[in-house]
């Protein structure tokens, strides 16, 4: 599976948040831009850096109208524990099965000590007002990827 095309709608989707509340893309459309990342695993030592820096720096985020939207295939239990432990100023999203990562060509073969599985590559899309897919950060680092990705919503969204 392919990562969508820049200047292309980002693929629509509706999950439930670490609340049990229905999140669409559609909700943000003409009011927001939208850090969406996809995460492996809540509370693991790089996803727990890469949302602890996107929490710290969330008001830069808002002050350039842009929301930010973690989502793994973590159930939702385990994504209040996350935001909880860490104290999480944004939404963090359940996708189980993956049908979202699918969508957007993350779930892939992966490689960890010699061994070979599917996993969830940990990808970064810049959505613009306008729902379509502005910018895709397909090698994320963690310890950085927050001003990455800040930088990226200000030369594409802004």
């Amino acid at each position: 599976m392919s990562l969508p095309k820049i200047g292309n709608m980002a693929p629509a989707f509706t999950t439930i948040n670490q609340r049990q509340e229905k999140v669409s893309l559609k909700d943000f459309r003409d009011q927001n831009n939208v850090v969406l990342y996809f995460y492996p695993k809540a509370s693991t030592p790089g996803c727990t850096v890469q949302a602890c820096d996107l929490r710290d720096h969330l008001k830069e985020y808002n002050s350039l109208d842009t929301v930010v939207l973690g989502i793994s295939p973590d159930p939702v239990p385990r994504l209040q524990k996350f935001i909880e432990k860490y104290d999480l100023n944004f939404d963090m999203l359940s996708d189980v099965d993956h049908p979202i990562a699918d969508k957007y060509g993350v779930w892939g073969q992966k490689k960890m000590a010699g061994r070979e599985y599917m996993g969830l590559i940990r990808t970064t899309f810049i959505i613009g007002k306008d729902g379509r897919l502005k910018y895709v950060m397909d090698k994320v680092r963690t310890k950085s990827h927050h001003e990455a990705a800040l930088e990226a919503v200000k030369q594409y969204c802004c």
